[in-house]
Parts: structure tokens; sequence; C-alpha cells
């Protein structure tokens, strides 16, 4: 009979997840996810089988924070532009306030290896899109609550917005708060 586990997986995939975002996938030595966890190299290859299965458990866990984060800043109270404003100023001030301006891990997975692997394309259009429809979500409640015209198409929108958070998260690794939070201001105009 093998050995019990001494280390809780789900606190090892978040410890690789932060390892992974701030260093990504190829300059992630498998060293480097055993100084992060504290669980020796042979111990977590033995559980999650690979590095790439590793990370990709780790960008699971990424999609699946971030999604329950945004639902959350979203059904805040307030107007559409109130939350969406609050919940993009948040992404900003995440990067602003870190140890390290890392943007975020999906856009850099994309930017590193989506060409590569189809595997993380799939998880990185995965969670776009589900940002999308939350988003688009939150601008259909407004133009139900009249807070948002009732002429603004709330995909379209939606997608507009995304394609705003894909450049901030990008942007911010340079740029500091007063153009970060002057891009918001002016993506929001348009609700």
């Amino acid at each position: 009979m093998g050995r019990p586990k001494s280390f809780e997986p789900d606190v090892v995939i978040a410890q690789a997840m932060e390892t992974f975002w701030t260093n990504g996938y190829a300059g992630t030595s498998p060293a480097d996810l055993a100084e992060a966890t504290g669980v020796a190299k042979g111990s977590l290859y033995h559980a999650f089988g690979s590095k790439r299965e590793l990370f990709g458990k780790a960008l699971d866990r990424y999609g699946r924070v971030g999604s329950e984060l945004t639902e959350e800043v979203l059904a805040r109270p307030g107007t559409a532009k109130e939350c969406i404003r609050a919940y993009l100023v948040l992404l900003v001030e995440a990067d602003l306030n870190g140890p390290v301006r890392r943007g975020c891990l999906a856009m850099n997975t994309e930017l590193e290896l989506g060409a590569q692997d189809e595997e993380a394309a799939l998880a990185v259009r995965r969670m776009v899109e589900c940002s999308i429809q939350l988003l688009a979500g939150r601008i259909e409640k407004g133009r139900l609550d009249g807070d948002v015209a009732a002429d603004v198409d709330a995909n379209a929108q939606a997608r507009f917005l995304m394609n705003t958070i894909v450049g901030l998260r990008v942007m911010v690794r340079t740029f500091d708060g007063p153009v970060l939070y002057q891009i918001i201001d002016t993506a929001l105009a348009g609700l």
C-alpha cells in the first residue's frame, strides 16, 4: 500500500497556478513547482501526471475562480455601468497593487501557447466566452432595469468590453493607473 498523500491537491493546484501565472508555462520549471508547492517533483508527477497536466488543472482553477469573481461583482447592487466599472477597476488594481504586474493568466497562456497547444487555446476560449456571457447578462439586466439604453446590443457591447479587458490586462504590465482608468471610462461611455 502506498503512502497517503501529505498535501491537499487543491492547495497545490492553487500554488502551481500562481507560479505559472507569474513565470509563464515555459518559464516554470519542475523545480519551481516543487519549491512553490512544497511537494517533491516525484510526488507532483505521481499526483498530477506531468507539468502540462498540472498546468491544465491550474488553468481550469483560474477560469473557475475568475468566473465566480466576475459573477459576484456583476451581481452587486448598482447600475450596469457601476457594476462593470467596479469589475474592470478590480482587475486593474489587482495587478497595480500586486508584487508583480503579471496581467491575465488566460491571455498570457493564449499568447504563449495558443498557436501550439489546442487544449490550452480551447480552455482560454471557454473562459473568454464565459466572461462575455456574464457581461452580456449584466448589460441585458441594465436594459431591463432602464439604466442601459434599449437600443444597446448586449452581446456586441459585452464582446467590446471583453476586448477592452484583454487590452487592459496587457497594458497593466507597463502603464499606470490614470491611463488605465481613462480607458475604462472611455469603454463604458457606450453604456
